[in-house]
């Protein structure tokens, strides 16, 4: 059953009942629900900048589904000649923060990604539980979503500051959806969705099925050879339930 594309008179998936697990959708941010259109890089760029008077282009030193902390470790690192400080590593990721603020609302190029809003209303109003799985440090998350009016679909997650390591993320992420669900989530009536082979690696890491979405830096094929359950162009074509 594919949610969000179903034809006319295609079936729904099953209502949650009392003798029904809880099924849930787990989604990445950049790449995925939306592109800020640089605006992350250009957060850390200021934040950089200011601190230490240095240009610092965080595609240089990180790739695509790194965590937040590792991106700033890692650009530390490349820019400067050494890793940080953990005192300052906690004052460049809170000055990436406010400057996250105004450069997502500056960006030109931010967008929710198509598909996803029409998506995420009928996962809703097809009885699933949606949270997210994400490298972002939870405060960046919920910035990043707020201009697209997308952080009311999610009731639980996990973020780059729960672990650096996107698997025991996604595990802190179920795990904090089984609260939500009252306890009951099966992990094989779960399922992620990402946009990098790092969302990939991470949702089997976790025992869930995992969708590739092409919106990012990846192909289908690309999303597929990296073990990819399944993959989509868009999340227009909905999602494998």
């Amino acid at each position: 059953m594919t949610a969000g594309a179903s034809p006319p008179g295609a079936p729904l998936p099953p209502e949650p009942g009392p003798n029904h697990s809880t099924q849930a959708v787990l989604f990445d941010i950049d790449g995925t629900l939306i592109t800020t259109g640089g605006a992350g890089a250009v957060a850390w760029r200021r934040a950089f900048a200011e601190i230490y008077g240095v240009e610092a282009d965080i595609s240089a030193h990180t790739h695509a589904g790194m965590t937040d902390p590792d991106v700033g470790r890692l650009t530390f690192a490349g820019v400067l000649g050494r890793l940080p400080a953990a005192q300052e590593l906690a004052r460049l990721m809170a000055k990436r923060l406010e400057h996250l603020v105004d450069t997502v609302a500056e960006s030109g190029g931010y967008r929710v990604l198509p598909g996803v809003e029409p998506l995420l209303v009928a996962l809703i109003e097809h009885g699933l539980l949606l949270g997210l799985t994400t490298g972002n440090v939870e405060s960046a998350a919920h910035i990043k979503l707020s201009r697209g009016g997308l952080n009311r679909f999610f009731s639980f997650g996990g973020y780059g500051s729960d672990s650096t390591d996107r698997v025991e993320l996604t595990r802190k992420a179920l795990d904090r959806g089984a609260i939500v669900a009252g306890g009951g989530l099966a992990t094989d009536a779960c399922l992620a969705v990402g946009d990098t082979p790092l969302d990939v690696a991470a949702g089997h890491g976790a025992g869930i099925r995992v969708v590739g979405v092409a919106t990012g830096d990846y192909t289908v094929d690309e999303l597929t050879a990296a073990g990819a359950d399944h993959a989509v162009p868009t999340l227009e074509h909905g999602l494998p339930l």
